[in-house]
């Protein structure tokens, strides 16, 4: 505890105020959803679920109810009855609780013989023995270790807060160990981080412009041609009538030559062309000016681009230089993804993995020596320029010694069809260049966006391979289950108690200030890195500490410890947080205080089935705070006569059982 005259305000490090993101949900999983006309073998098996997912009072309500309707069985009996003591003590029991466990014990309605009547009846045998000194533990031990797997494994994880004395040390003896092994098992540290990663968005291909020919360009080539084809058979008809044959065979090989050079030059053009618009759009960026705003898509696809670019560095060389040299890269592959993705109205973390492609195989071509192999593919093969240069110059000296025949035989008709001519011409060859040079133009982005595509396809499938086994919710409580146990026999150790010398004990789970969380929908937040509180009331007053939990990691460490008399604890309360969120406070008689967040302010979208407030009352049941702040507040209003009247209140329930 801190002395007297230190600060007067203690805040847990690390339990902050975090920023508040939308983090990830899995709208696929229907894992804890229920509907309105559900059985109550579904509404069961829910509830199983939720046990599991550590929410305990959910639980409780939805195994009620389909035993309420009926649904009746060993092993609904079993769970009815783990559900409603899980994680408690006697003394957290409402009267109507107490009532309800009375009937379930004096009852004992065991119809089968499998796994789950034996667990049943090792059930009631370790309730009846629930604060009696008389106990044999041996022998309920034995019965305890003599079960199926599963069922020795719920008894365990879910009774050890409710028994006392020699039977609840032995009893968490068996759940620690067992908490030891489990909590690193199914390949956790490996796994782990794919529950925050969200199901990735399939890859969309970039929509080519359209080919920008304007109707007036397609009546100029057209009416030109026209014009041309009248005007070029007018001067070899001036040839044949003049009967210069000569003339005439030089006037057909300058229109094979010119054929033949304009088809090849046509595509000597389209490679320059597009060689430089690449040049252009992948060289050296002009200053993107955006008043996107700072959570903005855009925004946030800038900041993936320049952390994956940053990330994936080519072996050998320099990071400052492979961000600047690929600066122009960069910037056409991001105004790609935001243009595709921007209307989608999707996070930009659905779409991080193709980022993180784009990055990665910009990398893989560096290294490959192919980043820029569009040069090479798009540079004119000598046998194009040699065949344009060719046939133009066989255009040119046959066009002029078939006109020289021409105007030689009908000067004015040969000077006026050649003027013509040229005219024409040039008007229809600009013309045809643009029309054929936006349709290249147009079919090389629609074959070059197919190709994109499928890299990006491939790169999905992956992806999702590796995201296969993502942990279940089930396990990720499971894990953290151990991890909160794990946490409490180093506190035991610390203090040198054993766990029957604590009255009772609590736990907070808060997120720490990584902010990285998930959740399947109506299922709680779970969070990459967590801040613990454990509260353990003893006759001597309350031991706090508080821990940080790497949860991706699977590693701990403590980060505080304070001893507080009953009498000092000065009030208790959650009060709403700036920004919505849920903040638990803890205000002792000099003035400290301990202030932690428990949960975020709900402002992402509600998933397909979900209804307000389902989210926060699952990460609430999940948190443990309801637990803790039915203890502290007892304690808060009475001091150490909470205690006194406790144990006064067990003893009469257990007179009148």
């Amino acid at each position: 505890m801190t002395a007297p005259g230190a600060s007067t305000t203690n805040t847990a490090d690390g339990s902050a105020y975090v920023g508040t993101q939308a983090g990830t949900v899995h709208g696929d999983v229907n894992t804890y959803m229920t509907f309105a006309d559900a059985s109550p073998r579904d509404k069961f098996e829910t509830g199983v679920r939720c046990l599991d997912g550590d929410m305990a009072e959910r639980a409780r309500q939805l195994i009620d109810e389909a035993f309420m309707a009926g649904y009746h069985t060993d092993r609904v009996r079993f769970y009815r009855l783990l559900a409603l003591v899980s994680g408690r003590t006697r003394r957290e029991l409402s009267k109507e609780e107490v009532a309800m466990l009375q009937n379930a014990q004096s009852r004992r309605h065991i119809t089968g013989d499998d796994e789950w009547a034996k667990g049943l009846t090792v059930l009631h045998r370790l309730l009846d023995s629930a604060g009696k000194s008389d106990v044999d533990s041996r022998v309920l031990m034995k019965k305890v270790d003599a079960l199926g797997p599963l069922q020795r494994t719920l008894i365990l994880r879910h009774l050890e807060s409710f028994l006392e004395g020699s039977l609840k040390d032995q009893i968490w003896h068996q759940v620690w160990k067992l908490a030891e092994t489990e909590r690193m098992t199914g390949d956790r540290v490996s796994r782990v981080w794919k529950f925050f990663e969200p199901s990735p968005t399939r890859p969309q291909a970039r929509n080519p412009q359209p080919a920008a020919i304007p109707p007036s360009v397609w009546v100029q080539a057209v009416a030109a041609t026209a014009v041309l084809a009248g005007a070029t058979v007018h001067i070899g008809y001036l040839l044949v009538q003049a009967g210069r044959i000569a003339a005439l065979l030089a006037y057909l090989l300058s229109i094979i030559g010119g054929f033949f050079g304009v088809r090849d030059g046509v595509e000597w053009r389209f490679r320059v062309v597009r060689r430089r618009t690449k040049d252009k759009e992948y060289g050296t960026p002009r200053q993107r000016a955006t008043n996107a705003p700072p959570d903005g898509f855009a925004r946030q696809v800038d900041h993936r681009f320049d952390y994956y670019f940053a990330k994936y560095v080519p072996r050998g060389v320099d990071r400052d230089f492979w961000l600047a040299t690929t600066a122009g890269i960069r910037r056409s592959i991001r105004d790609e993804v935001v243009e595709v993705y921007r209307e989608k109205r999707i996070g930009v973390e659905k779409i991080a993995w193709l980022i993180r492609h784009r990055a990665g195989d910009a990398k893989k071509h560096w290294e490959k020596g192919t980043l820029w192999s569009y040069r090479e593919e798009l540079a004119t093969p000598p046998s194009a320029k040699a065949v344009t240069l060719l046939g133009s110059v066989v255009f040119v000296a046959g066009g002029l010694w078939a006109v020289g025949g021409a105007v030689s035989a009908s000067p004015l008709s040969a000077v006026c069809s050649t003027s013509i001519a040229l005219a024409s011409g040039w008007i229809a060859a600009r013309a045809w260049l643009h029309i054929i040079l936006e349709r290249r133009r147009y079919a090389a982005d629609t074959v070059e966006s197919m190709q994109v595509k499928e890299t990006d396809e491939a790169a999905l499938a992956r992806w999702r391979a590796k995201l296969a086994d993502k942990p279940k919710d089930r396990e990720m409580a499971a894990w953290l289950d151990c991890d909160r146990k794990v946490l409490l026999n180093e506190a035991l150790q610390h203090y040198r108690l054993k766990i029957s010398d604590v009255i009772a004990h609590a736990f907070i789970e808060t997120p720490a200030a990584s902010g990285v969380r998930a959740r399947v929908r109506n299922g709680p937040w779970r969070y990459k890195k967590y801040q613990l509180l454990i509260f353990l009331l003893t006759t001597d007053g309350v031991r706090e500490i508080t821990a940080a939990l790497d949860f991706d990691q699977g590693s701990s460490h403590i980060l505080r410890r304070a001893n507080y008399r009953f009498e000092t604890i000065a009030a208790v309360r959650v009060s709403q947080g700036n920004d919505g969120g849920q903040v638990f406070e803890l205000a002792l008689v000099n003035g400290q205080e301990v202030r932690v967040k428990v949960t975020e302010p709900e402002t992402e979208e509600l998933q397909q089935g979900e209804e307000p407030g389902t989210v926060f009352e699952a990460t609430l049941d999940a948190s443990g705070l309801r637990r803790t702040l039915h203890v502290l507040e007892g304690i808060a209003a009475e001091g150490k006569r909470w205690i006194t009247q406790e144990h006064r209140r067990e003893g009469k329930e257990r007179g009148a059982a």
